[in-house]
């Protein structure tokens, strides 16, 4: 499924664990405030990147699975 604009479903369906694939495209632009992603309420998931492609004008392509609960630890 494919889902431009409704920020919503996106989360809903998120949330309620039925995505297998998570397609973000990341623009160099910033906008200011707006609605997040992963907001409040969103249950904590772990990604694996699979594909990315970053293009001339900065966009970047990022491909992620779901993987499952997230793994704490610390960085180093």
């Amino acid at each position: 499924m494919h889902v431009i604009g409704s920020l919503n479903l996106v989360q809903s369906l998120l949330r309620f664990g039925l995505v297998d694939r998570l397609d973000l495209w990341v623009d160099p632009v910033v906008l200011g405030t707006g609605k997040k992603v992963f907001g409040d309420g969103m249950p904590p998931t772990a990604l694996r990147l699979i594909e990315s492609t970053g293009y001339s004008n900065g966009t970047l392509h990022l491909a992620y699975d779901t993987a499952g609960e997230p793994a704490y630890g610390t960085i180093g």
